[in-house]
């Protein structure tokens, strides 16, 4: 069920939404859901060429498993 939502912006902001939507021929409701969906897919996931370099970092994967480690002990919160 589509759930409704307020958003309050500046002037210049709103300007900038809008612009971008009426570029894409979306409406603003439509736009700032599928901006939204962009950007939080750009940063929360890897490709496979990035997921590739970590997988290939001896170092990184050892850091990654001592906090791991550390989270389960209860060393440390995830957030």
């Amino acid at each position: 069920m589509p759930k409704t939502i307020t958003l309050r912006v500046n002037d210049d902001i709103y300007q900038m939404i809008k612009t971008a939507a009426d570029g894409q021929r979306r409406n603003l409701s439509n736009f700032i859901e599928f901006a939204t969906l962009q950007y939080l897919t750009s940063v929360a996931y890897v490709d496979d060429a990035e997921m590739e370099l970590i997988l290939n970092d001896a170092e990184l994967l050892a850091n990654l498993r001592q906090g791991l480690e550390d989270s389960k002990k209860g060393d440390y919160t995830i957030v």
